[in-house]
């Protein structure tokens, strides 16, 4: 079994600035879409999203592959939120129980993201919703994590939720105009690195190379709150064509008909 602690920025670890902003950032968009709904959150890590989703849902769920995320889970939260391991590809409740599902910087490591839309079509109620976010592999200094399967940008997340009856809206998040001076300038260093795989792997690796680029690192915390950062909605994209202006990519998929 993958050590995904291994490659997962987890709660109480250093981590930069942006990365706390991008995970505020994507459950504050989330939580537009989950506010008085019943939601699951799959592949939920360390849980660092899960108290701020559960004060604007009418419930929530949540669950990971890992058993050992899921102990840092329960540690924090204890009794406040439900949680149980479980497959992405094989989720354990009844059909049509939910309204929102919640996917994020996750269906890289899927081993069949087919199986887990098929999953979402089936726990989906009328127009439900998948809310995903990934990290944008169209981007020319992009790096991809140990242990991903498959990435997914804008093009090919359409045509998967278009193969299963889901219309989908794209969004990006932190655009690449807007980088320090320090990040505009490492960036073609960046991509030589990885093409020569000189990126690290590991976490503790990764914390090297992310001081070298952003500088002093902060604590990710266990538990996100409102205002943390400001929030500025995400930038529309179009459909039909790859985004290589955005590190993260968001995608809203609504069911057209889940009459079946």
């Amino acid at each position: 079994m993958a050590d995904y602690l291994a490659v997962t920025e987890i709660a109480g670890d250093e981590v930069t600035k942006e990365q706390v902003e991008r995970l505020c950032h994507r459950y504050y968009w989330a939580g537009i879409y989950c506010t008085g709904k019943d939601v699951l959150e799959v592949a939920c890590g360390t849980g660092q999203g899960l108290g701020y989703l559960n004060k604007v849902a009418k419930s929530l769920n949540a669950g990971d592959y890992s058993g050992e995320m899921l102990k840092k889970v329960k540690e924090h939260y204890g009794k406040r939120i439900s949680v149980i391991q479980f497959d992405a590809l094989d989720i354990p409740y009844p059909d049509k129980t939910f309204d929102v599902i919640v996917l994020f910087e996750a269906i890289y490591y899927l081993s069949s993201a087919e199986r887990f839309v098929e999953e979402c079509r089936r726990l989906l109620r009328k127009g439900g919703k998948v809310i995903l976010a990934t990290a944008n592999k169209d981007l020319y200094d992009f790096n991809p994590s140990s242990f991903s399967s498959k990435y997914y940008g804008v093009v090919e997340l359409k045509r998967l939720f278009d193969s299963y009856g889901f219309s989908v809206d794209f969004f990006g998040n932190l655009s690449v105009d807007n980088l320090s001076l320090r990040q505009k300038l490492i960036r073609p260093l960046k991509k030589i690195a990885v093409n020569v795989g000189l990126v690290p792997k590991t976490m503790q690796g990764k914390k090297f190379f992310k001081r070298l680029v952003f500088g002093q690192l902060v604590k990710m915390p266990y538990e996100i709150e409102e205002g943390m950062i400001t929030y500025v909605e995400p930038t529309r994209l179009s459909s039909f064509e790859p985004d290589q202006k955005h590190k993260v990519i968001y995608c809203a998929a609504t069911i057209i008909d889940n009459s079946d």
